[in-house]
């Protein structure tokens, strides 16, 4: 089993940016496709980011596609999702996902975190 739990959610400014944190315990992550989802007030939870096991393949939602950034450390047995020009419509809460296979859009994730808050106000 894999455990994740997110950190570094809060309240930005349009325009600022935040630095979100997945620490895994449990397992080694280097063994795992790591990413980010995020579910929005009203509306499904959608796929945000994810990077395959050795860091070189790597996938954005259009949406933040040039704003975010996905990144992975191993020897911390962490994953982090770096957000800059944040815009209101990316208020939602971000979940920290792990999965033996490539992470997808559509795929269906083996681990959840609990969830980070986000709020961008305008």
């Amino acid at each position: 089993q894999v455990q994740l739990v997110e950190s570094g959610g809060g309240l930005v400014q349009a325009g600022g940016s935040l630095r979100l944190s997945c620490a895994a315990s449990g397992r080694t992550i280097s063994n795992y496709a790591m990413g980010w989802f995020r579910q929005a007030p009203g509306k499904e939870r959608e796929f945000v980011a994810s990077i395959n096991r050795n860091g070189d393949v790597i996938y954005y939602a259009g949406s933040v596609k040039g704003r975010f950034t996905i990144s992975r450390d191993n020897a911390k047995n962490a994953v982090y999702l770096q957000m800059n020009s944040l815009k209101p419509e990316d208020t939602a809460v971000y979940y920290c996902a792990a999965d033996a296979t490539l992470i997808t859009p559509r795929a269906v994730v083996d681990y959840w975190g609990q969830g980070t808050q986000v709020t961008v106000s305008s």
